[in-house]
């Protein structure tokens, strides 16, 4: 039987990169669909009183959420996953994007779009309000499915909705699979809300 599942991003997220990827894997191991979507940090915390640094990568961030929602309705949702993994590889595992200057992910997403044989145009919202609407609507569905107090991923498994799973590994393979279904199960429970821990190690991609 698949499952289907819905996987809210914002591209400039690392532990959502992580998730993903472990998505990709589960891809692998278990009878899925997975559906992408675009959902913003910059518009999560728009208007907030946010720390300097903070608030730049947030202004930095507001460039690939706006091309990911161009991509999402010119191109489709099946476009838009192979998009966000070439746009993802190059933030996070090239690192070559700096993510506090409002033009820092410009030679990225020209990149990534070339890379997918996507129109140059593209890129032309990353800096205009042309797709805001739009992205905003898939982002409040994220926050609609799952409730305000979360940030990205929002991963959605058939009918639930949930915020993470936050990894700082890429499982592989069978675990892979043995963690979606722990999440499967999780999910199916109607009385289950949280579970969480202070994070002791930082992130790795490999």
């Amino acid at each position: 039987m698949t499952t289907n599942v819905t996987f809210w991003f914002d591209a400039t997220c690392p532990y959502c990169w992580i998730t993903s990827r472990w998505i990709k894997e589960v891809e692998k191991v278990r009878d899925v669909t997975v559906e992408w979507r675009p959902m913003s940090l910059s518009v999560l915390n728009h208007g907030r009183d946010l720390p300097g640094d903070y608030q730049r990568m947030m202004e930095a961030a507001w460039a690939p959420a706006r091309v990911s929602a161009a991509v999402a309705v010119n191109d489709g949702l099946d476009v838009l996953d192979k998009f966000y993994t070439e746009l993802g590889t190059r933030i996070h595992n090239g690192g070559v994007a700096p993510k506090f200057s409002k033009s820092g992910y410009q030679e990225t997403l020209i990149a990534a779009l070339e890379a997918c044989g996507l129109p140059a145009e593209r890129f032309d919202a990353a800096y205009t309000t042309t797709f805001d609407g739009q992205l905003r609507s898939y982002h409040n569905e994220a926050m609609d499915a799952v409730g305000d107090n979360v940030g990205t991923p929002v991963v959605k498994v058939g009918d639930v909705a949930f915020f993470g799973p936050v990894l700082t590994r890429i499982p592989r393979g069978e675990d892979a699979g043995k963690i979606f279904d722990a999440a499967v199960q999780l999910a199916a429970y109607p009385h289950f809300f949280e579970i969480k821990r202070t994070r002791n190690e930082e992130y790795k991609f490999d």
